[in-house]
């Protein structure tokens, strides 16, 4: 089953119109290279707001490029996120000496 990309009801996969909204489907197969690839993860994780940006963009048309951009920025905020509670605890810890 696929989905009108104007209301969001469930339509038949060859259906060219919503029954629900009457919008037109562009039910032609997908022409863009879409491999994902690890160097858009790796930007994602250099510059995870450019990470974020691309998943938005992309997530409709190029799902496995934009989910690798995607991981990228999230994995780049948890390993930010860990750094600086290890920097708070160090610096707690050097204190109480």
């Amino acid at each position: 089953m696929a989905y009108c990309k104007h209301c969001g009801a469930r339509i038949d996969d060859g259906a060219n119109v919503c029954p629900e909204c009457g919008t037109i489907q562009n039910n032609n197969p997908q022409t863009t290279k879409d491999e994902g690839g690890f160097l858009w993860g790796l930007l994602g994780c250099c510059i995870p707001i450019v990470g974020l940006v691309l998943f938005l963009v992309w997530r409709d048309t190029k799902p496995k490029t934009s989910k690798a951009a995607g991981i990228g920025a999230l994995v780049s905020v948890i390993v930010y996120v860990l750094f600086y509670v290890l920097a708070a605890v160090v610096g707690v810890g050097v204190a109480m000496y």
